[in-house]
């Protein structure tokens, strides 16, 4: 089949790109020394991942019990959660996990511990944690060094559970800072940081830039998406995913209606305008969203779309967008070669 026999919308990725993609950080990260551990939100298929993995990435990361539910049920044995995990039934959960694959999970605080180290000592294992800290983001993790070295002192005191290092996300100047002064903290106590672990596409060619970061996290680098070409870190040509829309309605002259709209694209804006670059014509604007129409403003636009004319959009957030949908199509030289199915799609629990 043809691509442009595909029904729409349709997300598309390009399989020669996201090879590419996938080489293109691997050999930057063994050049440099680091760990590459993808972060499998982004896609969610296992069969990406199984790439990743046989491309040298020494695990992968998911965020959510199901997404690594989901991926060790594929055959994946290295699992990082990097998520505060909480409740009986979730902890239940991850030691039932345990027993199929190798896991690590992180901690930010003395509850989030002391659930760990009750589940792990229940079922008789030993869980590596690592202490989530804050780089800047304001989001999780503990706010400084002494935090930092007296939750490691007592998950290395925790039945069950061993003291695997620090993780953060993502990567900035003060990570570097921040894991030198807990070192020198914990160097007393006999405590030695086995895995520092940083994050984050936008700025992934920096990694090598921070000393103390023996593994990182990316996502968005294997399919690349609108963001990413706004930070500087992809380029047009390694954008493999996109999805492909019709127009469906040219009510005036300035305005195109597209069959893709909030359920295809999401509402992430991540500060850009409009929700997405349509790339046979730049110029023109996806600029709302209502839950199945796309309204493009063409008044910048010097060509026009017609009825019936498809176009191939690259989205704001390409994260996103793979969990709006139930499958992702593999094309080369605009065959297609392989339907994916997004195996972790609504997995957020």
């Amino acid at each position: 089949m043809h691509i442009s026999e595909l029904d729409t919308p349709v997300a598309v990725v390009d399989l020669d790109r996201v090879h590419a993609n996938i080489e293109r950080l691997q050999v930057y990260l063994d050049r440099h020394g680091i760990h590459n551990r993808p972060h499998i939100k982004t896609h969610k298929i296992p069969e990406i991942a199984h790439m990743q993995l046989a491309a040298g990435a020494v695990g992968i990361t998911c965020q959510k019990l199901d997404e690594a539910e989901a991926m060790a049920g594929a055959g994946i044995q290295e699992i990082f959660l990097p998520y505060n995990i909480l409740g009986e039934r979730k902890l239940e959960r991850l030691m039932l996990l345990s027993r199929r694959a190798n896991l690590s999970v992180t901690a930010d605080s003395e509850v989030v511990v002391r659930g760990l180290s009750a589940a792990a000592s229940r079922e008789g294992a030993t869980l590596p944690v690592l202490v989530e800290f804050d780089s800047g983001t304001h989001r999780c993790g503990v706010v400084s060094p002494q935090q930092a070295a007296d939750l490691a002192r007592l998950i290395a005191r925790a039945p069950g559970l061993r003291f695997g290092g620090l993780m953060t996300y993502p990567c900035t100047e003060l990570t570097d800072p921040f894991v030198r002064e807990t070192r020198a903290l914990l160097r007393a106590d006999g405590l030695a940081l086995e895995v520092v672990s940083g994050g984050g596409t936008p700025k992934m060619w920096e990694a090598h830039t921070h000393a103390e970061v023996t593994e990182h996290r990316a996502g968005t680098y294997v399919y690349g998406d609108r963001f990413m070409l706004a930070a500087g870190a992809v380029q047009p040509e390694h954008c493999a995913l996109s999805v492909i829309t019709t127009v469906v309605s040219r009510p005036t002259r300035d305005r195109a209606i597209l069959d893709g709209g909030s359920k295809t694209f999401s509402s992430d804006t991540l500060g850009l305008e409009g929700f997405g670059l349509i790339l046979e014509y730049p110029r023109a604007r996806l600029s709302t969203l209502s839950e199945e129409h796309g309204t493009v403003d063409l008044s910048d636009s010097p060509e026009q779309p017609e009825i019936g004319e498809r176009v191939t959009v690259i989205p704001n957030h390409c994260c996103v967008v793979s969990n709006l949908f139930n499958q992702v199509i593999g094309v080369r030289n605009g065959a297609v070669e392989v339907t994916w199915p997004v195996a972790a799609r609504g997995g957020v629990r």
